[in-house]
């Protein structure tokens, strides 16, 4: 089967963003950036499940809460100036690519429920 693009992105955004947020100083990594840890790799399950169960949706709209979360905690790292604004820049627009294409997948899953109900 070939690899959805969003799982690709998000996979590389967290090879990018793991060890990031690993180097923040203790306090912060405890507090935040292990947080942002697990929800990415909870992120990325959630995608893998998604693709392959019968009924996507519901899935589907609790990870785009996810990744609305993950935009937050992306934004308090740069707000507490924890990240330099080029990393903050470049994590943004992985993120916005990743719900783009969240947004898509969202609106074909609405079209085909739609359409089986009539």
């Amino acid at each position: 089967m070939e690899e959805l693009p969003i799982i690709q992105k998000t996979y590389d955004l967290i090879k990018w963003y793991v060890p990031v947020l690993n180097r923040l100083s203790k306090p912060h990594k405890f507090a935040l950036g292990d947080r942002m840890v697990n929800g990415l790799y909870n992120f990325l399950e959630g995608l893998i499940i998604a693709r392959y169960a019968k009924e996507k949706l519901a899935q589907l709209e609790s990870l785009n809460s996810q990744l609305d979360i993950l935009r937050y905690q992306t934004r308090l790292l740069f707000d507490f100036q924890l990240i330099p604004v080029h990393r903050y820049e470049y994590a943004g627009k992985l993120i916005n690519e990743i719900g783009m294409e969240l947004g898509g997948w969202i609106k074909q899953q609405n079209k085909r429920q739609h359409s089986k109900k009539y």
